[in-house]
């Protein structure tokens, strides 16, 4: 239920985060939920996120946004993402195209695009075969600079320092988990010794045109302390029991 809150609240959220007082505890402290701060932070003052285009230097949402959440959808965006940069009055849209076999992972991404956004709202259009999960905001090219025109794998993909601090340093589970949720599979490989005997193992692999890409997902299993394998030129394989054990702690069968 949406609860509207007295000027005097946002205005005490607002003060209390310019003396550097985190996001937890001024929620706590002011008995209100953290999104609602996120949000008020976000746009300086209530409703101010859909309302006001972002000017600053420093995108404000940037400075707020739920961290785990966003690493997610950054692997999520990497993969079968993109942002419509032709949104009216600086608005831009951004759709995550998921496979509607897999409903669980529809909803993981819709749940992180609304604690990475949290004031804004999500929707589900449906195609054969898809779900895409999209937003509306004008903060959309600033949370994912990477967004310019063309095919990923035509041109660089560099994250920002603040971006490689996120998915590679706090957060590299939730990074993998949302390449691989995209771009990925858990399954099982069957091969034949020179025995002539057959065998099976289990095995994790990343598929991606772009070179940056897959250089981005295997440093963030280098971080991990995964083993993995360069396949071929666009497919990475993780199939070391011990790695592919520690791969399905957090990442596991789509579904």
């Amino acid at each position: 239920m949406y609860v509207r809150h007295e000027q005097a609240v946002v205005d005490e959220v607002l003060a209390l985060a310019a003396r550097g007082v985190p996001v937890l505890r001024i929620a706590t402290q002011l008995g209100i939920s953290r999104s609602t701060v996120r949000g008020w932070l976000a746009g300086g003052g209530t409703h101010a996120v859909r309302a006001a285009p972002c000017t600053s230097a420093r995108c404000p949402v940037r400075d707020v946004v739920d961290r785990r959440a966003y690493s997610y959808l950054l692997g999520q965006y990497l993969g079968d993402g993109w942002i419509d940069l032709n949104g009216r009055r600086g608005v831009y849209r951004l759709v995550i195209s998921c496979s509607a076999i897999y409903p669980d992972i529809v909803d993981e991404v819709q749940a992180a695009i609304e604690a990475v956004m949290p004031m804004n709202r999500v929707g589900r259009v449906a195609r054969p075969g898809v779900t895409a999960v999209q937003a509306y905001s004008k903060h959309w090219r600033c949370l994912f600079p990477q967004a310019t025109p063309g095919h990923k794998h035509a041109r660089p993909i560099v994250l920002e320092t603040w971006q490689a601090e996120i998915a590679l340093v706090e957060h590299p589970e939730q990074f993998v988990r949302g390449l691989i949720h995209s771009d990925g599979w858990r399954g099982v490989n069957k091969v034949r010794g020179a025995s002539g005997k057959h065998y099976e193992y289990s095995r994790y692999q990343f598929t991606n045109v772009s070179a940056d890409i897959r250089a981005l997902f295997t440093s963030a299993l280098d971080r991990l302390g995964i083993e993995w394998r360069q396949m071929n030129a666009y497919n990475v394989a993780v199939s070391r029991r011990g790695s592919v054990a520690a791969l399905d702690e957090f990442v596991g069968e789509k579904s």
